[in-house]
């Protein structure tokens, strides 16, 4: 498991992740431009998240939406540009794939645009059949 570097520390509960600094980074993000507050709280709430926290400040921050017994799907997976280069992107994922309430999933999945290396290391795949996944997509749901 990628240990964080001093200072640093993750944050689970619920009323310790920090809403605002989620939906600062989420509504200039290129996947969730423009995501309205209320959004933001109800996707927190129905999901299992964990922030990275540094001199009492989030600084990073992921979400897993799962039914902790068959399937995981990961989102919102964000490091705050200045804090970049450290290994957090590892740390959380480490700790996501590592947690035993997410243990024996038969599957998980994420939609990534430009961080497909990241998860690499970390065991994620291209999806071997294309053809059985299918989305519905609304690029403009937040505008």
């Amino acid at each position: 498991m990628t240990a964080l570097p001093e200072g640093y520390c993750f944050v689970t509960k619920p009323g310790d992740i920090d809403l605002n600094a989620t939906h600062a980074y989420l509504t200039r993000s290129y996947w969730a431009a423009g995501i309205p507050l209320e959004t933001v709280r109800r996707a927190l709430a129905n999901s299992f998240c964990v922030a990275i926290n540094y001199q009492g400040a989030q600084i990073a921050f992921a979400r897993l939406v799962s039914d902790r017994a068959t399937f995981a799907y990961l989102a919102d997976v964000y490091v705050l540009e200045e804090h970049r280069g450290k290994g957090l992107s590892h740390a959380i994922l480490d700790f996501l794939q590592g947690h035993p309430e997410f243990q024996g999933l038969r599957r998980w999945a994420l939609f990534t645009r430009d961080a497909q290396g990241l998860y690499a290391a970390h065991g994620w795949k291209q999806y071997p059949s294309p053809d059985r996944m299918m989305t519905i997509d609304d690029p403009d749901v937040y505008k």
